[in-house]
């Protein structure tokens, strides 16, 4: 009998497998045939949810979130998918995690702690870095994005858990009519290629100088555009705070399709050794899987 439970963090959807003793054969087949929105249950990832030393993982943590893409590629973790496997372990009760304590989890990722704040949950991603330094800063960007019918446009990509490449637009109506039903192009390629998100300033230092504020969409590698992306709204926050300068703040209010997510950020504009998201978590519906997952 293979358990299921489908849940979301702002709308970025996921399929948890229960595999503690780490006995499910996870195949890209099994994984696009899980997250199809019409043959299966629909989801942006699925994640496995096993423990680090049936999957070889790090002894630290006594859970691995085993996170894969809707097309079957493996990621190195998700944000949003985080702390929807953490509110999953404490509503299996494989945990226990009191309000504004942390548990520790594995990912492809690192080892990274999950801090519950009533019905929030933080993660700290840890170490972060704008791949191009200071100059990319300088000059707006180290790559060129492409969108259908744009001309290109400068990107900063940010190094953390997963790669991204962040672009800037002038204004809200611009990036709501953005054509993301194809993937952006970028270049030079990333080798392992890349979540682009997108981003349009809104806050008002006049207003609230300690809180930046940003709209933002994504397309996410291996999945297409989604209604959130975790490490995305991160790594926008972190361009907008590099390019922001001296006066930017180190906190962030990011508003996606799915609803709201906040990043506190450490470090200087170039890099840091910390960056928190925080945001909810929900558990819609749980099952088994009529034909079950291949057993190993």
């Amino acid at each position: 009998m293979t358990t299921f439970v489908k849940g979301h963090g702002t709308e970025n959807d996921f399929v948890l497998l229960d595999d503690p003793d780490g006995r499910i054969d996870l195949t890209p087949e099994l994984i696009r045939h899980l997250a199809d929105r019409r043959a299966g249950l629909g989801a942006d990832g699925v994640i496995r949810v096993v423990r680090s030393a049936a999957a070889g993982q790090d002894a630290r943590a006594e859970w691995f979130m085993d996170y894969w893409n809707s097309d079957g590629s493996a990621a190195e973790m998700c944000g949003n998918g985080s702390r929807v496997f953490v509110a999953h372990l404490l509503r299996r009760g494989w945990i226990e995690l009191d309000d504004d304590t942390e548990v520790l989890i594995a990912t492809r990722g690192g080892v990274m702690p999950v801090r519950r704040r009533g019905d929030l949950y933080s993660i700290d991603l840890g170490g972060w870095q704008v791949e191009g330094g200071p100059a990319a800063i300088a000059s707006g960007g180290d790559v060129k994005v492409t969108f259908p019918g744009m001309p290109p446009l400068p990107g900063l990509s940010i190094a953390l858990s997963n790669p991204h490449v962040v672009v800037v637009l002038p204004d809200v109506a611009t990036l709501e009519a953005l054509d993301l039903t194809t993937p952006p192009v970028v270049e030079p390629a990333p080798p392992n290629g890349t979540n682009v998100e997108i981003v349009v300033p809104l806050h008002d230092q006049s207003i609230r100088a300690d809180l930046g504020h940003l709209r933002m969409r994504v397309h996410e590698r291996g999945s297409g555009e989604t209604r959130s992306c975790g490490t995305g709204t991160v790594a926008a926050a972190l361009a907008a705070r590099a390019w922001g300068g001296n006066l930017a703040p180190d906190h962030w209010r990011v508003d996606v399709p799915g609803g709201t997510l906040y990043v506190d950020a450490q470090g200087t504009a170039s890099e840091g050794d910390s960056a928190q998201l925080s945001g909810p978590a929900v558990i819609v519906a749980e099952g088994e899987l009529i034909e079950p997952a291949q057993q190993g």
